[in-house]
């Protein structure tokens, strides 16, 4: 049997100790522990159980702490003395999780629960701890045993005890404290508590993870889903992957099953698969476990039960096998508690919780997520089945009309009266077989709309049935239905035409007195014109047309002068149709490049169909125009134009046009800077879009859009989220857009303090310029990702990625600046990881390469501002390694251990020339910074001060003072307003330091 050595063991505990939690944590931790204690050693085994406790309680098997909980203990009881202040400190402060954890686990007897609880209160008063944290413990044992006597009393005492260092962190607390409120049922009380963790005032290790879900469905009951949405997204993000907050993972499961957002659970579910097994703590099982069957049950619901889930102990499972397992899994735990209780307390709330009903239809949360199939009809919920109701003569009579005036009309909604009457219908014989036709003929049109193969066979079956009827107008519409039916399929220009002259004459053939007649022979002639454009442009193709820029001009002519004599024929009769031949011209002229003729047309195309009593016929011309007059730079007529679309879009039955229309908006406002209405607008796009099937496109915009939206808001985790989700169909829309979105994504990232995730991004944007003629977008590219890189800690990486993006600012030849920050970077790099002579002298060749570039003159404007700012940096920023270097000597020599410091210390002339140096650098980029003026006062001040104190270790206090002071009496005489309020006390106290 192999031993560890005690300073293996020491290296072990520090390792572990900033391991991620979990389950190989633990093991390496319990490892340790026996390691400790086969050596002997008494302190080197309380560190070890110390550890191994902490291990414990940031995973899923919490409740295993109670036993090295125990040991100390003994080790405590045993010696007292041995324990320092820090770790008798930390003893009693884990008396509470083991409180926890007794109260998560039924094979604890209620008489041992009992006991610890007193201990902990026995123990906690000797020691003279306050009995804040007894009465929080105590709460939580008289709420699962299902006394609520008990509980009430002692959540009073809990308020009413004294804070001292023993109590948990104000997060915490107030976690507890409203959790106390949502059990008694009282949502808004709770949220009201939890307020200063929802708003991030009041954090720690693991708040506000776990408020922000369970304060999800609090905000459901009330109503409040906006902030529901939004919490969700920030606060999955907290909780993804993190042994410890599984329950919360569990909450925000649910929370999606509730919402109608089950893709999005099942997502959330296969990310967190592996911890689908049994979890040892067994409160967080029941936990996790209920969440996940909230979802596993919805699906089953909605008839998915054949879908596959995620794997359990191995096994491969769908959702309804799934389901079993964990249900008898934890209506057994359930029962187990609630006999150790003698209550069915834990039984009753699970039951509730995996029972509960939707608390919205649909909360569209912008996230990604890939549509479920359409349901098995025998996994459909057992209900029984709803028969179409009879045929009612009066009832169908009415459905037909208002069916037939939807239809005439050209209203969206004219195909679901019609899908009603064909169901009224079906084949009942007493029906006027003109209906019959009528539903034959809205089957011919959706046919003939999917561009189906039958499509022609059905529209002609239609204009027979309609001629044996007599009813030669609507014969006459089925007659140009067959001329489109015949330009869809790809048939030859010479039968189109012939199909539209034959549509044209029926309708003239119709008799004078019929009033349809009119509009059907316009209809015609708007069809002929719309088509003769199309197989014009075919036949032109066809010849191979040399002259295709000047063939196409005069075919956009010739069908703008044929739409405009239309205009003028049928503008007092027939507004809708004009509205339609309008808008043709307002495209046109765009296609000619000429918006400004557009915007009018496309105008008048919505007023004469809102004229005409068909608002959403205007919906397409004003999101064009809307659309226009944003390229114009007419951003206010832009968004009344958006606005009125989006008005008259209510009764659209397409969901791309809803979709299209929000979206349109929502990019009028984000451009006129109103973040929170075009977020609202682009997340219903989005929603549209996944509804039209177009997630991967216009929903991925729409997403886009969101998560830009969402970032001028600061809610950079949202923006993270929503982003993410979609990142994969936004790299398909070209290269111009994956480099944007990259970048995006880095800065949020940035934004968010994670550095090597933004890191990441910047290099795959990088990656994506890589061949481009111009070095600048790879070179900036390469220098966020440095930057972050040298924030996560990774110095050779950081280091690499610099020194390609020093090289690609020096192909391009005109980026001195980010030269310069480079090669400063690179500079204090250097002496990251050891301040050593060779880091120093590394450094200040770096400092010094990028004051000459700034020394160089620089084209035509040596005298730059900006460039002149940047040479006081690198001064200031040389001036602070140096002082590095002296601090490191300085201690040195007040350090009484002679192995610490540098191999070769320097001696006193050599620090006194370094501090020399100091000062002159400081003095010269002070100097500078005077005369680029007051927006530099705040760089100038740290000079002077640096400066000053460097005089003071010189033994010339009176010269360093001498230098604020002349600083102060000249920042005295500037206007009121102009310094910043800290400056002049701070100099006046350092000039007391100073001369004191």
């Amino acid at each position: 049997m192999s031993t560890m050595t005690r300073e293996e063991i020491e290296q072990g505990l520090q390792e572990n100790r900033f391991a991620p939690g979990g389950t190989a944590r633990n093991a390496h931790a319990e490892v340790l522990a026996a390691a400790a204690e086969a050596s002997g050693d008494s302190e080197l085994f309380r560190d070890a159980l110390d550890n191994l406790i902490n291990s414990y309680l940031y995973s899923s098997e919490s409740t295993k702490m109670l036993v090295p909980f125990a040991r100390l203990l003994q080790e405590y009881d045993k010696d007292p003395g041995a324990f320092s202040k820090g770790d008798a400190h930390s003893l009693f402060w884990q008396f509470k999780w083991v409180a926890t954890a007794i109260s998560e686990s039924p094979e604890i007897p209620l008489e041992s629960a009992t006991g610890w609880l007193d201990e902990m209160e026995r123990r906690y008063r000797i020691a003279g701890y306050s009995e804040r944290p007894v009465r929080e413990s105590e709460l939580w044992f008289a709420d699962v045993i299902g006394d609520d006597e008990r509980a009430e009393r002692a959540y009073a005492r809990w308020q009413a005890a004294d804070r001292d260092d023993m109590s948990d962190c104000h997060a915490c607390e107030l976690n507890g404290q409203g959790h106390y409120a949502m059990l008694r049922g009282d949502d808004a009380r709770a949220l009201e508590v939890w307020q200063p963790v929802l708003a991030g005032d009041k954090t720690c290790a693991e708040e506000p993870h776990r408020v922000l879900a369970t304060a999800l469905l609090p905000l459901l009951r009330l109503g409040r889903f906006e902030e529901a949405r939004a919490q969700h997204l920030r606060g999955y993000r907290m909780a993804r992957g993190k042994e410890s907050l599984l329950p919360s993972v569990g909450k925000h499961i649910e929370f999606c099953a509730l919402t109608g957002n089950e893709p999005r659970g099942l997502e959330i579910l296969a990310e967190h698969a592996a911890h689908v097994a049994p979890l040892a703590n067994l409160d967080d099982r029941l936990s996790f476990h209920g969440g996940v069957l909230v979802l596993l049950r919805r699906l089953k619901d909605l008839g998915h039960g054949h879908l596959p889930a995620v794997p359990y102990e191995g096994v491969p499972r769908t959702v309804a096998e799934l389901y079993e397992v964990l249900r008898a899994d934890a209506l057994d735990i359930a029962r187990r508690f609630d006999a150790r209780n003698g209550t069915t307390r834990v039984s009753e709330r699970f039951l509730a919780r995996i029972g509960g009903a939707p608390l919205v239809d649909v909360l569209p949360l912008g996230v990604r997520s890939a549509a479920l199939p359409q349901p098995e009809p025998a996994a459909a919920p057992v209900a029984a089945p709803v028969p179409a109701p009879a045929t009612d003569g009066a009832a169908l009579a009415e459905l037909v009309r208002r069916a037939r005036a939807a239809r005439d009309l050209g209203h969206p909604g004219s195909d679901g009266l019609w899908a009603e009457v064909a169901a009224r219908v079906g084949t009942a014989d007493a029906v006027d077989p003109l209906v019959r036709v009528d539903v034959a003929d809205h089957r011919a049109l959706a046919a003939a709309r999917a561009g189906t193969g039958d499509a022609a066979a059905l529209v002609t079956a239609v204009r027979d049935g309609y001629r044996a009827l007599g009813r030669e107008e609507r014969a006459a519409l089925s007659e140009l239905r067959l001329a489109s039916v015949a330009a869809q399929s790809g048939a030859a220009p010479g039968e189109i035409r012939e199909l539209l002259a034959v549509a044209l004459r029926a309708a003239e053939a119709l008799e004078a007195d019929e009033p349809l007649r009119g509009r059907r022979i316009a209809l015609a002639e708007l069809s002929a014109i719309r088509l003769e454009s199309y197989l014009r442009s075919l036949e032109a193709t066809d010849a191979h047309d040399h002259g295709h820029g000047h063939g196409q001009e005069r075919a956009h002519g010739e069908l703008a002068a044929e739409l405009t004599a239309f205009v003028a024929s049928y503008a007092q009769s027939l507004p809708d149709l004009v509205a339609e031949a309008e808008e043709m011209l307002g495209r046109i002229a765009l296609s000619e490049g000429d918006p400004e003729r557009a915007v009018p047309l496309l105008a008048a195309a919505a007023a004469r169909a809102i004229e005409a009593g068909r608002p959403w016929q205007a919906v397409d011309p004003l999101v064009l125009r809307a659309g226009v007059l944003m390229s114009l730079g007419r951003p206010e007529e832009a968004e009344e134009a958006a606005r009125s679309g989006l008005a008259h879009a209510g009764e659209l039955t397409d969901a791309e046009q809803q979709a299209v229309v929000r979206l349109t908006l929502a990019d009028i406002l984000l451009e006129r800077a109103d973040a929170a209405e075009a977020a609202e607008l682009a997340l219903t796009a989005a929603h549209w879009f996944d509804q039209a099937g177009l997630t991967a496109d216009g929903g991925a915009q729409a997403r886009l859009l969101l998560a830009r939206a969402y970032a001028h808001q600061h809610r950079n985790a949202d923006a993270a989220e929503v982003l993410r989700s979609t990142l994969p169909d936004l790299l398909e829309h070209g290269e111009q857009q994956a480099l944007a979105v990259r970048e995006f994504l880095g800065d949020l990232l940035r934004e968010l303090g994670e550095p090597r995730e933004a890191a990441e991004q910047y290099l795959l944007a990088a990656e994506l310029v890589k061949g481009w003629e111009d070095p600048r977008p790879q070179a900036g590219l390469a220098q966020s990702a440095a930057d972050q890189l040298s924030e996560a800690r990774l110095t050779p990486e950081a280091v690499a990625a610099y020194e390609r993006a020093l090289e690609l600012h020096r192909l391009s030849g005109d980026a001195p600046v980010a030269e310069v920050r480079v090669l400063r970077s690179l500079a204090w790099l250097a002496i990251r990881e050891e301040v050593s002579a060779t880091g120093v002298a590394r450094a200040r060749t770096l400092m010094a390469e990028a004051a000459g570039i700034l020394e160089t003159p620089q084209g035509d404007a040596p005298e730059s501002p900006e460039l002149r700012s940047e040479l006081a940096q690198t001064w200031h920023q040389l001036a602070q390694v140096l002082d590095r270097w002296v601090s490191v000597h300085v201690q040195e020599d007040d350090d009484e251990d002679e192995d610490s410091g540098p191999a070769e210390a320097l001696g006193d002339a050599e620090l006194t020339a370094l501090r020399l140096e100091e000062v002159l650098l400081w003095d010269r980029a002070a100097g500078v910074y005077a005369d680029l003026g007051g927006d530099h006062l705040t760089e100038r001040f740290q000079c002077l001060n640096n400066a000053a104190w460097t005089e003071r270790e010189l033994g010339r206090p009176e010269a360093g003072a001498a230098r604020l002071s002349a600083l102060i009496e000249e920042l005295r005489t500037w206007p009121e307003g102009s310094v910043p309020e800290w400056i002049l006390p701070r100099a006046e106290r350092t000039v007391a330091h100073l001369t004191d």
